[in-house]
């Protein structure tokens, strides 16, 4: 299955993963995420202003722009507010904000909540606990997820205004990192990653960067009693000395945006064992938003 999403308090989707130490990516200093939240936002944002408010989104053909333009409104609201009032996570008080009637309302608030959001985060520590949905409870946590969710959601916006401009290769790398590790890898504490001897091989080219993923089976029971038994599945390990049965390869912007299906493979380049490929690929060609 792969891809085991649960929802978080207040109805955003969220996945809630043990994050596993990567041996191959170095995280960026959180001022750089920091700074990379607000330029992607902001890029985002002036991209989505010009742009018609019924316009599809082509890489999330459900929404429309203001529909995008109001996914990480919410999404930038909620995660202000776990910040400002952290440790304490979400309650059964929390209130989904009211969507604007317009789309000059829509910008409006987005900015609003943008400008709270990075203030949230300027005053806080890193290193201090705060709620996630993961395992790792700092704030620390948001500074990487949502400079991240900022990059793909920019990426979607320019895809919705046929004006799609460059990813930061060394932000990308690290998404690359963060989406194996995180959002499609990783293993719940209700659940076992029972491995394999198969490992791919992602070569990020420009980056000098390798993620090693480690093919395997997921099983257990969830919290509200689904059942999983041997699932497909992918866990990101240090390297294992070995050769891998396949490779991945291709530049850090083409990798990531491919894994987030916000991009083709024409950058990708695979050799190897096509089945031990395409079971690793069965495993994280999964619609994320």
């Amino acid at each position: 299955m792969c891809h085991r999403l649960e929802t978080a308090p207040k109805g955003i989707a969220r996945r809630r993963r043990r994050a596993l130490a990567s041996s191959s990516v170095t995280r960026l200093p959180f001022d750089v995420y920091l700074d990379h939240i607000d330029r992607e936002s902001r890029r985002f944002r002036d991209v989505l202003a010009g742009c018609d408010p019924e316009a599809r989104v082509p890489s999330c053909p459900d929404w429309s722009a203001a529909d995008l333009l109001w996914h990480l409104t919410e999404v930038q609201t909620f995660w202000e507010r776990v910040v400002r009032e952290r440790p304490a996570g979400p309650d059964d008080d929390w209130q989904e904000p009211s969507r604007p009637g317009t789309y000059a309302e829509l910008l409006a608030a987005f900015d609003d909540r943008h400008g709270a959001f990075v203030a949230a985060l300027q005053a806080a520590d890193p290193a201090e606990a705060a709620w996630t949905w993961s395992t790792e409870q700092t704030v620390g946590f948001t500074f990487r997820r949502q400079a991240q969710e900022s990059l793909i959601h920019r990426l979607d916006a320019e895809l919705t205004a046929g004006s799609v401009t460059g990813l930061d290769p060394v932000l990308a790398a690290d998404g690359v990192d963060e989406a194996l590790d995180i959002m499609f890898g990783g293993t719940p504490a209700w659940g076992r990653f029972d491995p394999l001897p198969h490992h791919v091989r992602v070569d990020l080219t420009d980056t000098d960067t390798q993620v090693w993923v480690q093919l395997g089976t997921f099983s257990g029971t969830s919290p509200d009693g689904t059942d999983y038994a041997e699932e497909p599945d992918i866990s990101v390990v240090p390297d294992p000395g070995d050769d891998p049965d396949a490779v991945v390869e291709g530049l850090a912007a083409d990798v990531d945006a491919w894994l987030w299906r916000r991009g083709d493979d024409a950058g990708i380049h695979v050799a190897g064992d096509r089945g031990i490929y395409d079971r690793f690929r069965a495993c994280v060609n999964q619609p994320i938003t």
